[in-house]
């Protein structure tokens, strides 16, 4: 199998999932999560259409960034866990941080966007399966409640909504409650009309999970192995 028929027939999935879910495709961007894969495979994948890129770590792409900056129209995404102190650089190299997890961060990244004079996009990582080992936000975290009532101040970062790793289950299935749950937790933001908090933007679902996550709302699914294979 090549990246490009990987990419094929996961569209294919997609497209069947947003059916199952009266769903329109179009509303489902395809995140080709690339970490760890060479500059080639990116290149590969850009030729099968993928426009929207998933990195893990600001020093890794730094370092593969001078063979893929060519590339009209790529969007590159940072979906690892960003320590504070790096805020500056990733706010350099990236198109978005899908991974805000503190006010501490947010406000890092807003200073350093405004210092490039750019708009960063920002999604808040939740925690939703409460896992002591994963980042992200708790839905009932007081710190939650900190970035959504920051956002009209933070006028360099375009806030556009959630992301979340749930817990690995075996069955795909058993990730659905969990994918649920997170789109009950943008509704409810979405209800209360917050000033600069947009919630357009709910990433949800890997390789092992997405058509449920298709099926329950996703509007961006971040594949790895499902397009690249098995990192080595």
């Amino acid at each position: 199998m090549t990246i490009a028929s990987n990419v094929t027939e996961i569209r294919e999935r997609i497209a069947a999932a947003a059916r199952r879910g009266g769903r329109n495709v179009d509303d489902v961007v395809l995140m080709g999560v690339s970490k760890t894969f060479p500059a080639d495979a990116v290149r590969e994948a850009y030729a099968a259409g993928i426009r929207v890129f998933g990195e893990n770590r600001v020093q890794e792409f730094a370092e593969k960034f001078a063979g893929l900056a060519h590339l009209p129209d790529a969007e590159w995404h940072l979906i690892g866990h960003l320590q504070s102190n790096k805020a500056a650089r990733a706010a350099e190299l990236f198109h978005a941080v899908d991974s805000g997890d503190s006010l501490r961060l947010v406000e890092r990244l807003n200073a350093a966007a405004a210092t490039l004079g750019k708009k960063l996009r920002v999604l808040i990582e939740i925690n939703i399966g409460g896992e002591e080992a994963k980042a992200g936000l708790q839905p009932s975290s007081p710190e939650l409640e900190e970035i959504l009532l920051a956002a009209p101040q933070l006028d360099h970062l375009e806030i556009q909504g959630l992301m979340a790793i749930p817990p690995f289950v075996e069955n795909p299935e058993d990730a659905r409650p969990y994918f649920r749950k997170l789109r009950e937790v943008r509704d409810n933001i979405v209800n209360r009309q917050l000033s600069g908090v947009g919630m357009s933007v709910l990433s949800m679902g890997m390789s092992h999970d997405f058509e449920i996550a298709v099926e329950e709302g996703s509007t961006c699914v971040r594949l790895g192995t499902a397009i690249f294979g098995t990192r080595t």
